[in-house]
């Protein structure tokens, strides 16, 4: 049993380091998730496939629309 609390103690633990800047900063957002912005990833400079921004551009989402679950709860907060 103490080894079934303390696995799950680590995943919880793993999750809350990870979002520690959704959490702690204002407009907090995972950086540089997007492949096209590695360029040991994308050689050719083409467009993410998610969002739809060329490395060095700002995001791909003018209208402000929130396009994952992430940002639907982050803007109920803001």
């Amino acid at each position: 049993m103490a080894t079934l609390l303390l696995g799950i103690g680590f995943v919880a633990l793993f999750f809350i380091l990870m979002s520690v800047r959704l959490i702690f900063l204002k407009d907090g957002q995972f950086k540089g998730t997007c492949a096209s912005q590695n360029p040991f990833l994308n050689k050719e400079g083409e467009a993410c496939g998610f969002c739809g921004r060329k490395p060095g551009e700002a995001c791909g989402n003018p209208d402000g629309e929130p396009k994952n679950e992430v940002e639907k709860v982050l803007a109920k907060f803001s």
